[in-house]
């Protein structure tokens, strides 16, 4: 099967599960008026069925970016520097009108389904994907029957 084959295949056994989608959103920081800076924000993009390092959507596949809950800006301490920016995206996301809570998906790519483009690969002319920075490659028709059946069955307490 070829790789636009296995994201087809997967798309209809996610729609005909049910399975529940995540917000997409792109980080967009306004203009300033007057002189005086206004607060970024994440507006919404659409959604997608989170497949571990893929978003499948209904016309394209997607290299996860940064995945965060939206939620209310309180004043909070930080050990890292890290965990700061984490944070000022959840509290972007929020003024961007996701709720309290959504998981929004940002940083997120279009990939190229029809030419190898990282995660996704060729291997000895079999669909693959690297499913982390550091995992070998694996063929994705495992993949992603392991992925879409955790999502339409999540194991108990998930």
């Amino acid at each position: 099967m070829s790789t636009l084959e296995l994201l087809d295949t997967a798309r209809a056994r996610l729609a005909a599960g049910g399975a529940a989608r995540e917000a997409l959103g792109e980080l967009v920081v306004p203009r300033r008026i007057l002189g005086v800076a206004r607060a970024p924000r994440v507006e919404r993009r659409g959604s997608a069925w989170h497949l571990g390092a893929l978003l499948l959507t209904d016309d394209a596949v997607l290299a996860t970016g940064e995945v965060v809950r939206a939620r209310q800006e309180a004043r909070r301490g930080y050990t890292a520097e890290s965990q700061r920016q984490r944070s000022e995206l959840a509290f972007a996301a929020r003024r961007g009108g996701f709720a309290e809570g959504e998981t929004v998906h940002v940083g997120w790519r279009v990939l190229s389904a029809d030419t190898p483009d990282a995660p996704l690969a060729l291997r000895d002319g079999i669909p693959s994907i690297r499913w982390s920075a550091a995992g070998a490659l694996m063929p994705l028709d495992a993949y992603l029957a392991e992925r879409v059946s955790l999502l339409l069955e999540p194991p108990a307490g998930a």
